[in-house]
């Protein structure tokens, strides 16, 4: 319980001085880079979170997953569609989505992107 709690304030002290926590991979990092269109692009890269805009509209989100297995994460951020993402981006370009991504089949990872980085879940498969 205690070291749990030490790793949450060193995960809060690195967000604030803009540094990941020692131990956590860079993979973890994601920056959000926006896209000029209704889809994402056919390739993603392996550590951004893709964002497709329309005319200032957010469309979809997109990455690859996290865990290493390379499956393709795409999630809704359109209004109205069910399941949808809410998306916000800090000044430093670091994405958080609400709520969690959890890829129900395949690898089974669940997780939050919270200011840039993974939180996995508890009971992940990692």
């Amino acid at each position: 319980m205690i070291s749990t709690f030490f790793s949450s304030v060193r995960g809060w002290i690195a967000r604030v001085v803009g540094r990941r926590p020692a131990g956590t991979p860079q993979s973890s990092l994601r920056k959000a880079v926006f896209f000029e269109g209704d889809e994402l692009p056919a390739a993603l890269p392996p550590f951004d979170l893709i964002v497709a805009r329309e005319t200032g509209v957010l469309w979809s989100a997109g990455m690859i997953c996290p865990c290493g297995c390379g499956r393709r994460i795409e999630v809704m951020l359109l209004d109205g569609v069910k399941p949808r993402w809410d998306l916000t981006v800090d000044e430093q370009n670091l994405p958080t989505l609400m709520p969690s991504v959890w890829v129900a089949n395949g690898c089974r990872s669940h997780f939050w992107l919270r200011e840039g980085l993974i939180e996995w879940c508890k009971g992940r498969k990692l």
